[in-house]
């Protein structure tokens, strides 16, 4: 909901970064694979309860994630770093909630699967929005310039950070926000089914 106006505010930072970086020969590919590698390791931190770590680290990761799509930009888009990008993402997506999971299984385990449930079906529906709006020939990007369409929603990934980042700092409470968030993201979901409906149904078979 709010990716729009944060890009709008750090993409001349990272636009300035990603510069840099292209100048010493690092690509887009290369900064993906090293972002998903500090998620991995913020996720290992949580799991053993290093928490403000793991924060650092998941902050650090999402940096990775804003700077691999400006150098591609620079440098030039591939589709190998399309797949990549959005792949690593939603692993990373997954792998928090699960390392807090597996921190606290008995406080965590019924609120984090219910938001990993909530995350599987949000992205089974955007990943088929982008795919049927491709196939229909909606080239539209209203996230800046990306591989493919991505649909607006309640929960992206602006709000998944701030979920996660309070996760960090509000251990003890993770299961509420974990509930709260998993509504939101549901109720994203449900919007998009909605819109789907809006724009691709057949009006004259209703």
């Amino acid at each position: 909901m709010f990716d729009a106006r944060l890009r709008k505010t750090i993409d001349p930072a990272l636009e300035s970064i990603a510069r840099r970086i292209s100048t010493f020969g690092i690509g887009a590919n290369a900064i993906t694979w090293i972002g998903f590698t500090i998620g991995v390791c913020a996720a290992w931190s949580i799991y053993i309860q290093f928490y403000w770590l793991g924060l650092i680290l998941i902050l650090l990761s999402r940096l990775c994630d804003g700077l691999d799509g400006t150098v591609a930009r620079i440098n030039g888009k591939t589709d190998l770093g399309g797949y990549l990008d959005i792949v690593l993402d939603f692993g990373f997506y997954a792998i928090i909630p699960l390392a807090f999971i597996w921190s606290n299984p008995a406080e965590n385990w019924a609120a984090g699967s219910v938001l990993l449930t909530a995350f599987y079906f949000n992205g089974a529906s955007f990943l088929t929005y982008a795919l049927m709006a491709e196939k229909r020939g909606t080239s539209e990007m209203q996230r800046g310039s990306k591989s493919f369409l991505y649909s607006i929603g309640l929960a992206e990934a602006g709000e998944t950070l701030g979920a996660f980042v309070l996760f960090c700092l509000f251990p003890a409470w993770f299961s509420l926000i974990a509930y709260i968030f998993a509504a939101i993201v549901l109720l994203t979901t449900i919007i998009r089914f909605v819109q789907v409906y809006d724009e691709f149904g057949d009006r004259s078979a209703s």
